[in-house]
């Protein structure tokens, strides 16, 4: 795969979290005009801003991240719901408003959200995280029949144990305990390269994904696999 990207114009959020910086520099290896924004979206009016400020774009990359609290659910305040849900789901609507139409019009266009596989199985005291995340990828798989006629595919990526500096800084991927819960829970047996996961990323900007529609893909290495 080498310049699947070449003309194409790119959007990524939160560029300086999660898979923000491995996906700019990647998809730019992949020819891509990559437009970074560092801005917060969970300001009602921060997507569209955003959006207007890049410009015409081909492809917009919502990369979208936020702590995940460890809270345990009965103890889940209402404070805390409404966090986590401003930063990760709130902002997608609002993003696509603003970038789908022009889109629409050139009947050419993609949304890739990088989302998480905590989703997909139940974890332990992260009901708010995991409820936001799953929002995530109902959301695109609705949005993806909806806007697949018009010429715009939306997909997703549902990644858990991906190497990436806001959910596995150095100090958690050194620690003794998390070594011993790689090996425990995750079929592969090491975290997924962060390269592993953007080049898959830039794989599905490209034409050559052009077939996929509201699809949900695990990025875990196994770890969501039953």
């Amino acid at each position: 795969m080498q310049q699947s990207l070449a003309g194409q114009r790119v959007l990524v959020t939160q560029c300086t979290e999660f898979m923000g910086p491995v996906l700019c520099e990647v998809l730019a290896e992949q020819g891509a005009d990559v437009v970074a924004s560092a801005e917060p979206l969970a300001e009602a009016d921060a997507a569209a801003r955003v959006v207007r400020d890049a410009g015409r774009i081909d492809v917009l990359v919502a990369n979208l991240a936020l702590k995940a609290p460890s809270t345990p659910a009965v103890d889940v305040g209402e404070a805390e719901w409404r966090e986590v849900f401003a930063a990760l789901v709130d902002p997608l609507p609002r993003l696509v408003a603003a970038a789908v139409p022009a889109m629409a019009v050139r009947r050419s266009g993609k949304v890739l959200v990088i989302g998480s596989a905590s989703a997909l199985r139940g974890m332990k005291r992260a009901s708010t995280y995991s409820a936001a995340r799953g929002a995530q990828l109902a959301w695109v798989q609705a949005v993806g029949v909806e806007l697949a006629p018009l010429g715009v595919q939306v997909n997703a990526i549902a990644q858990n144990f991906v190497d990436n500096p806001t959910y596995f800084p150095p100090e958690v991927q050194t620690n003794p305990r998390f070594q011993e819960r790689l090996a425990r829970e995750v079929p592969l047996g090491r975290l997924v390269a962060a390269r592993e996961d953007a080049l898959f990323a830039a794989y599905l900007c490209s034409r050559a994904a052009d077939c996929f529609v509201g699809q949900v893909f695990p990025v875990c290495g196994g770890w969501a696999v039953r």
